[in-house]
């Protein structure tokens, strides 16, 4: 079954591109935003995140913390954030493959990959929206900025 708005988010433990654990249910108190992208270092998703590093503002402005995931080793998330400057945290969901992915109906299992899906944790815990697009399209950021007023 889909997650719904109001429901509780699935609690996971990922390592980011530091090598530093992250557990969702630990940042509760403040908004997340959890970013899944297909794959580090390709065009759209390089892109997508290079927007949200741009306008970072938005989601300080909202004091959520912005969580980027996929797929790839943590190695290589530290060498793409490096490269790209990137301040907000990316996860890998390398091992077992996708699950957190998976647990947010987020993973497309024919490719191997995370789709290109959001999810907005309120204060409490709960999904307070969500939205996706396919892995051609790309994000638009008045989406999280809507998306950033329901928490606010």
């Amino acid at each position: 079954m889909a997650l719904q708005i109001g429901d509780e988010a699935p609690d996971f433990t990922l390592t980011d591109h530091t090598g530093e654990a992250v557990t969702l249910s630990e940042l509760r108190g403040r908004p997340v935003v959890l970013v899944f992208y297909p794959a580090a270092f390709t065009g759209r998703c390089t892109g997508e995140l290079c927007s949200i590093r741009d306008d970072i503002g938005d989601f300080e402005g909202s004091e959520a913390e912005v969580l980027a995931i996929s797929v790839d080793t943590a190695a290589s998330l530290g060498v793409f954030a490096e490269q790209e400057g990137f301040s907000f945290r990316l996860l890998s969901d390398f091992w077992p493959h996708g699950a957190v992915a998976q647990a947010y109906d987020a993973f497309l299992p024919e490719r191997g990959v995370a789709t290109r899906a959001t999810y907005v944790i309120d204060r409490e815990g709960r999904i307070a929206d969500h939205f996706r697009v396919s892995t051609s399209e790309s994000r638009d950021l008045d989406a999280y900025r809507e998306a950033l007023a329901k928490v606010a």
